[in-house]
């Protein structure tokens, strides 16, 4: 879209859009004409991908699917697997941009938004390049691998929100009616104070072949999960799914943790741990326990969370089902069904939604941000076996550093 800064500041909330805001309200935030570059008022947003391989590959298709968006260019460092998507997905070869650099040439094209689907070590930069470009950023997660990282992306996205434009992290779970109804149930107090919480994340791993003369190789296939300077660790980019549920029923962040964590893994070669056990503490008392292990054993995939009330408990699992059982009361809820997709085809409509009528509250920042630092925070202190603050973590403000040498720029 075309930049509305000189717009007043909009009063209608994202909650207020997708709760179906009257007319009236709406009438005020939707862009006007004008505003539009290209196309008639409320139509396409100019979009383009960086990161096209699996999920962003997904991505890419559900916004084309989509019928808002007009995708006018993909990114991906690989140019057989960009000039591939752009094939598949009806991008020009032209448009088609490979190499380290090739989201600067992506976001010099022309486009409103962009959707950011790569290894997370490369948020932080392409997060400040979209935002300094004035442009709309969906993001996946986790926002980052570092401290330094999440803390960019807070001050890129409150800049972002400042300058009204929007920005959304992709988080499935937060989507779902009946994980929004069982939260919102649990944090009203409908069975009593949250006495416990526990998160479980469990997966069959990613392939962690012998590391080659640059780490290219490690760029695709999900293998960087296995790094932690490239995808933070498989704590901080798949168990964060889990351990965001648990924050999300905290409703706040955790002041530190302690815990262990150890690789078990065949023939590893990333430095990620891949079993952890990790206790979280909050400022009211409150104590989160999250477990999770990444191995080849036949255990499937399984992402729960529990809350232990003192009147009853909720569960909740991102392939199973949400509902509170209570000693008075509580929630049918059901299954949740589809959800890696369902959960990205409503984020990709809300940001659609978000853009068209100017509703830049961006409120998944924040928690998104926090869910970051908190599986950083869980990573730091099973590594090291001890109780690790979340204000010495921030202290610390730990860089891992990304060695890019011999990579096609």
């Amino acid at each position: 879209m075309a930049q509305t800064d000189n717009h007043p500041a909009q009063t209608v909330t994202r909650r207020d859009l997708l709760a179906g805001a009257g007319s009236a309200a709406l009438a005020f935030t939707i862009v006007k004409p004008a505003a539009v570059r290209g196309t008639q008022a409320n139509s396409r947003i100019k979009a383009g991908v960086i990161g096209t391989g699996g999920r962003g590959r997904m991505i890419t298709g559900m916004v084309r699917k989509h019928g808002g968006y007009e995708l006018t260019a993909l990114a991906d460092y690989f140019a057989p697997v960009v000039e591939g998507a752009g094939q598949q997905f009806g991008v020009p070869k032209a448009q088609c941009f490979s190499g380290l650099s090739g989201y600067q040439k992506l976001i010099a094209s022309g486009v409103d938004a962009v959707f950011l689907e790569t290894p997370p070590y490369c948020f932080p930069e392409h997060v400040t390049a979209s935002v300094n470009a004035r442009l709309h950023v969906y993001i996946a997660k986790p926002l980052g691998c570092d401290v330094p990282g999440c803390l960019k992306i807070d001050a890129m996205g409150k800049k972002a929100t400042a300058q009204r434009k929007v920005f959304l992290v992709d988080f499935q779970t937060r989507t779902d009616p009946f994980f929004i109804e069982g939260v919102k149930r649990i944090r009203d107090g409908a069975v009593g104070p949250v006495g416990l919480i526990s998160s479980e994340y469990n997966d069959e791993s990613f392939s962690d072949p012998p590391k080659t003369a640059t780490i290219a190789s490690r760029l695709q296939r999900l293998i960087w999960v296995n790094d932690e300077d490239l995808g933070g660790s498989y704590l901080v980019n798949a168990g964060i799914h889990a351990v965001d549920v648990g924050l999300w029923i905290a409703g706040e962040k955790p002041i530190s943790a302690t815990g262990a964590s150890r690789v078990v893994r065949a023939d590893p070669h990333g430095d990620s741990h891949d079993v952890y056990s990790v206790t979280y503490e909050f400022a009211n008392g409150l104590i989160m326990n999250h477990r999770g292990e990444h191995l080849r054993n036949r255990s499937g995939f399984r992402c729960d969370c529990l809350a232990q009330c003192r009147d009853g408990y909720l569960e909740s699992g991102y392939t199973s089902h949400v509902r509170i059982l209570g000693n008075r009361t509580g929630y049918r809820g059901g299954d949740v069904e589809n959800l890696y997709p369902r959960g990205a085809e409503r984020n990709i409509d809300t940001f659609h939604k978000s853009v068209t009528n100017g509703v830049y509250d961006n409120p998944t920042i924040e928690p998104s941000v926090n869910a970051t630092l908190a599986t950083i925070l869980g990573r730091e202190a099973a590594r090291r076996r001890t109780k690790l603050t979340w204000d010495e973590l921030i202290r610390e403000n730990q860089r891992l550093e990304v060695d890019l040498t011999g990579l096609k720029t």
